[in-house]
């Protein structure tokens, strides 16, 4: 049980990309860009709240000459300027687009499978919420991912077809093996659920969640120019009915 809860964030993020595959072959690419968009701000709102709290982990840290707020700071204004500095972020691009191109040729087919894979595989919300699964057995950013993957799933699919759906055998090899990796660490511990190394990749990731989820907000943004909130207002009733009904 203890290994299924390790990797269970995967196999809900594989299940959402299958799951978003079907309904995108039976829609046929139909979901209207405005509807994308107001689903990009939701689902950036929300990102940003599960960010927020993951960077709570750094008033934890067990440290005495800074508080984990700066020595964040200071790791990230560091490792920022190294990734810039080695161009990680171009890089990264450069190796998505020669992909596509070495396989364009190959049918539509394997261009769904490539470029849904790098778009679910390759980013910091998989390394972020592989090592949090396999640390501490918390799924919450792998299926927020979940979610992301599996509306982007849905218009992909009704472009490319059924090789969208096949990325999920990448999603379970790449994320189920990082999240087994941090599980295998964890193991030595005795309370990774309170260790510094733990809390510091929790606290640090959730700041960069918090950056995707205003990149998130910002794509939602690039069509209607301001959050259409007056379109959430059924949310005051759903919301609590919800609860209601998954208290019960």
């Amino acid at each position: 049980m203890d290994l299924i809860a390790r990797v269970s964030g995967t196999l809900v993020n594989m299940g959402s990309v299958l799951l978003g595959t079907g309904l995108g072959l039976a829609l046929g690419g139909q979901l209207s860009a405005q509807l994308q968009r107001v689903l990009m701000q939701v689902l950036g709102l929300v990102v940003l709240y599960i960010g927020a709290g993951m960077a709570q982990s750094l008033s934890d840290l067990p440290t005495r000459l800074l508080p984990g707020v700066l020595i964040a700071l200071i790791g990230l204004a560091a490792g920022g300027l190294l990734g810039e500095a080695l161009r990680l972020e171009e890089g990264l691009d450069g190796l998505g687009n020669w992909l596509k191109r070495r396989l364009r040729g190959s049918g539509q087919f394997s261009e769904g499978f490539i470029t849904a894979s790098l778009l679910f595989c390759v980013g910091p919300l998989t390394l972020i919420g592989a090592l949090q699964n396999g640390l501490d057995g918390a799924s919450q950013t792998l299926v927020l991912k979940s979610v992301l993957d599996g509306i982007s799933s849905v218009a992909l699919s009704g472009v490319y077809g059924i090789g969208v759906g096949f990325s999920a055998l990448v999603i379970l090899v790449l994320e189920g093996g990082i999240s087994l990796a941090a599980a295998g660490f964890a193991r030595g511990l005795p309370h990774p659920h309170h260790n510094l190394i733990v809390l510091a990749i929790t606290g640090c990731g959730g700041l960069m969640v918090v950056a995707i989820g205003i990149n998130l907000l910002l794509a939602g943004l690039e069509m209607t120019k301001k959050l259409r909130v007056t379109s959430l207002l059924p949310a005051l009733i759903l919301v609590p009915l919800l609860a209601e009904l998954l208290r019960r």
